[in-house]
């Protein structure tokens, strides 16, 4: 049987699997990190620092206690590790496992990586981190050019070939380096490498997806995993079959959830927080779903030219009443302790200003001290009648 939720309902399921807000943190804020990264499955990593980077904003959004130096800290102390879920992320290492059918099939060959091997190169590379212990690329001297589509010297394409087939493991970084070194030495005792079978795999996935997400379609569980769709889509239709997993509708959309999610709908959603959230935070990495569900169009234009972009190179989406109301191009200006907001959006929906710059301003003192500025600018707003409200926001955050 079919459960049908209205769009407040999924909106509000979607939230609260996603841990915005958190809720009241148990134990350390190191353990709230942990907490987090294992719930949510992922955070994935990157690199465009326009503000703190993504990995940092996101666990920050979910632990208002986190410090950077909380994912150092627990890559070395083994209890998450670097690898790809549907892109560069750092994951639980209790799923470990869950890793070595992408690892097996770039070894094999089976999956293809981004340029061809060059097998004695990755041989020579293998054997120094062997003999010396961890490495990173600038530790392998090339003195020709740059080649391929990333200009990567070949040792670091070399580096990231071992890593991608499970060779190699990101023991660190150094002034965000990757450190390589060898699996059998990063991986802590008793983790389980066992290969799971192609349908223990995709019940993983639905069942990772399904519990930070609450609610998610087939293709939505598969994002740029390649070649599981098939097996997650047969896996799903016998969890329907067994109860494992329930039918959703809202709308004309349809999803599925697993039961014990729709408990959520019975506990309160603070709406009343504000969130300024990165563009790579997993609520929001999906595009079409965020449409979908929340109504909201969004693009990160970085990648579009200077002269195309509508609301700026690196736009912050602003949760608040448990929807997507506003974005917010960003830049801390570290070495002036400053906050560049060169672009503040309000969604056309958006109509009560006040009650939204009063939200502002408490959260965007906070999102000040993670970035470590003590003033922000605003540089210009739209719509232009609100640039009074949120002038006003910025003056109160001042220190």
């Amino acid at each position: 049987m079919t459960e049908s939720l209205s769009i407040d309902q999924a909106r509000k399921l979607v939230l609260l699997s996603q841990r915005l807000p958190p809720g009241k943190p148990v134990g350390s804020p190191m353990a709230a990190t942990l907490s987090a990264i294992e719930h949510l499955g992922y955070i994935q990593i990157d690199t465009i620092s326009a503000v703190q980077r993504a990995h940092h904003h996101t666990l920050w959004n979910r632990n208002p206690g986190y410090v950077p130096s909380h994912l150092e800290q627990l890559v070395a102390d083994k209890q998450v590790f670097e690898y790809w879920s549907h892109a560069a992320a750092y994951l639980p290492m209790r799923d470990y496992r869950f890793s070595l059918p992408r690892k097996h099939a770039t070894a094999s060959g089976a999956q293809r990586h981004w340029y061809e091997r060059d097998k004695p190169l990755m041989q020579t590379v293998l054997q120094r981190i062997a003999a010396e212990g961890p490495l990173m690329a600038k530790d392998f001297e090339h003195t020709g050019s740059t080649l391929g589509e990333w200009k990567s010297k070949p040792a670091k394409r070399a580096l990231e070939y071992l890593f991608m087939q499970g060779e190699l493991m990101i023991s660190g970084r150094v002034n965000f380096h990757k450190v390589y070194d060898l699996t059998e030495r990063v991986l802590p005792e008793g983790v389980d490498t066992r290969l799971p079978t192609p349908d223990e795999h995709a019940r993983f996935l639905i069942t990772r997806y399904l519990q930070a997400n609450g609610l998610g379609q087939a293709a939505e569980v598969c994002y740029l995993q390649k070649n599981t769709k098939p097996r997650v889509a047969a896996v799903l239709r016998d969890m329907v079959a067994s109860g494992a997993v329930v039918p959703i509708s809202v709308g004309a959309h349809r999803y599925h959830a697993l039961p014990a999610s729709l408990a959520l709908l019975n506990k309160p959603l603070r709406r009343s927080r504000l969130h300024i959230l990165s563009p790579f935070d997993n609520l929001l990495i999906q595009r079409k779903r965020m449409q979908a569900l929340f109504d909201f169009d969004y693009l990160l234009e970085c990648y579009v030219p200077a002269a195309k972009r509508q609301h700026g190179y690196f736009s912050l989406p602003i949760l608040w009443g448990g929807a997507l109301v506003a974005r917010m191009d960003c830049k801390a200006e570290r070495h002036a302790s400053v906050l560049h907001v060169h672009h503040l959006v309000l969604e056309p929906r958006l109509t009560r200003i006040e009650e939204f710059a009063q939200a502002l301003s408490k959260a965007l003192a906070a999102f000040m001290a993670f970035n470590g500025c003590r003033t922000a600018c605003l540089h210009r707003c739209t719509p232009a009648s609100a640039s009074p409200a949120m002038e006003a926001v910025m003056t109160c955050c001042r220190a």
